[in-house]
Order: structure tokens, then C-alpha cells, then sequence
């Protein structure tokens, strides 16, 4: 079914690249225009790569071929004034706001022992706060057009169960599904859905990395992609090493379209069968 958010506007964050790209190409590609948002700086406590100015005009170029409109804007997910204004700008230019994914976030390692304040904190603040922050500045904007909506929240299998090394990230993003059922709760009587997508491995930039092969293979000197793909589909259930954006982007769609218009308060697992393994 073709238009599935035909003439909807989404507001997406951490849309330059990976996940939040892929959420924005897949909503233009069923009629909704974007504002889309991202830091595009690095990140003191991550072992990556952020996103670049020239990633988001990658955005720009895939959702402007398929003729749909665009706004971006420079946002950091840790600075309110950042987001709301965005969202200010992107409903001034294209009208309306409908549909809100809170994707911004990080990825950094250690145990709970070994953690430092910085590494915690900046943890919690972008993938905690900064969900909280872009449904606060959001939000409002929706309630005041008396027109409903939905909200998704990029959470984690990790916000499902837990998992060694990443305890701050697990904490965060359990953080995020409780977050989205009290949003869920508060939002109902406007026609405001609130939802999570809870993936497991997502091929990105945020798990393709040394740091992240060395987490699944701490016993191997210097693991490769090839080996964190073995290790990794070891925890899923289904024959595949991880799942791709695409797969996100379709239960976003779903989440954000009127086919879920009665689901709400749901942590929705695209896990290839990690939480029943």
C-alpha cells in the first residue's frame, strides 16, 4: 500500500546517517516530508566516528529525489533550545508536525566498575535525556494541532535484557521504554501514540567498529568484521548476523502510519528472536 504517510511530516533526530537516514528515506518514500536533525560533531567518549555535514546532505539528496521536502538542522540532542527550534523552523516551513523518531543516540564500552562519570554521563544524556528532550520540544507542537500523531522512541533489545560491558547504554535505553510508556499514558487523551522499536545489531556505523568486534570476541587478539558477524548471530535465533536499517525503518512506518492507530504503549522487538533465544 503505496502513501501509507501520504502529506505527514516526521521529525527525526540522529538523521545524517544509518538508522535515522534510513527512517527518513523510508517515510519520504511513503509521502511524508522531513525535518531532520543531527549533531554531526564527534563525540569524546565514543570509539567511531560521528556523522558529518556531508552525510546529512546525503539525506537531503535521497529524500529531495524521491520529491519529497526536507528541512535540516545542526541539533544536539543534549541542548533543548537546539531541538525546539528545529522543530520551530521545520513546522514553520512545511506546516504541521505528525510523526516524531527519537533516534539520536551513542554507542561506548566498558563494565560498571570501570566507567567514568564522563563516559556514564554523556551515556545518559543522549541516549536518556535526549529522547526525553526531543519529545518535550515535540510534543507540545502536536498537542496544540489537536490532530494526534505518533512517537516513536529508538530504544534496544538492550532496554529489553541485559548485556555485559555496556551497562550504561542498557541502563539508558531501559530508560528509554520506560520513558515511552508513561509518554504513552500522558499523551493518549490528545490522539498521541507513543511507541519504542527495540532492535538488536544494526549493520552501522554505530556496531561496525574494532571496539565493538573486541566486545563480542574478547577472546580473539584482533577480531574482524567476519568474526563479529559469527559472534553475533550466535545470540539471534534466526540464521543472520544482524539486521539492517531497513528493517527499522519498516517498523517505524508501521509504528507512525494509521495500520498501528490503536498501538500504543509497546516496545516493539525487531530482534530476528534475540529475546527468546
Amino acid at each position: 500500500m503505496a502513501g501509507r504517510v501520504e502529506g505527514k511530516v516526521a521529525f527525526i533526530t540522529g538523521a545524517a546517517r544509518g538508522q535515522g537516514r534510513s527512517h527518513a528515506v523510508r517515510l519520504a518514500q511513503e509521502g511524508a516530508d522531513i525535518i531532520a536533525v543531527d549533531a554531526m560533531k564527534d563525540m569524546d567518549t565514543v570509539p567511531y566516528p560521528m556523522a558529518t555535514e556531508d552525510d546529512m546532505a546525503e539525506t537531503v539528496r535521497l529524500v529531495e529525489a524521491l520529491g519529497r521536502r526536507i528541512v535540516t538542522a545542526h541539533a544536539d540532542v543534549r541542548d533543548y533550545d537546539s531541538l525546539k527550534e528545529a522543530v520551530d523552523t521545520g513546522v514553520a516551513e512545511l506546516g504541521h508536525l505528525d510523526i516524531v523518531s527519537a533516534n539520536a543516540g551513542i554507542l561506548s564500552f566498558g563494565s560498571v566498575e570501570e566507567l567514568d562519570e564522563a563516559t556514564w554521563g554523556q551515556m545518559i544524556d543522549i541516549n536518556l535525556s535526549g529522547v526525553w528532550r526531543t519529545a518535550k520540544a515535540a510534543a507540545p507542537v502536536m498537542v496544540a494541532q489537536g490532530t494526534g500523531g505518533s512517537i516513536v522512541l529508538t530504544s534496544s533489545v538492550a532496554g529489553l535484557r541485559s548485556y555485559g560491558g555496556v551497562g550504561h547504554y542498557v541502563s539508558a535505553k531501559h530508560g528509554v521504554v520506560g520513558l515511552m510508556k508513561t509518554l504513552a499514558q500522558e499523551l493518549a487523551e490528545h490522539r498521541i501514540r507513543v511507541n519504542s522499536v527495540n532492535p538488536t545489531q544494526v549493520d552501522t556505523e554505530m556496531v561496525q567498529h574494532q571496539a565493538m568486534y573486541d566486545l563480542f570476541s574478547p577472546d580473539l587478539e584482533h577480531p574482524t568484521k567476519d568474526d563479529f558477524a559469527a559472534a553475533s548471530g550466535e545470540t539471534i535465533l534466526l540464521p543472520i548476523p544482524w539486521v539492517e536499517s531497513i528493517d527499522v525503518s519498516n517498523a517505524v512506518l508501521f509504528l507512525a502510519s494509521d495500520e498501528s492507530r490503536f498501538i500504543t504503549g509497546v516496545a516493539l522487538p525487531v530482534d530476528g528472536g534475540v529475546l527468546v533465544k
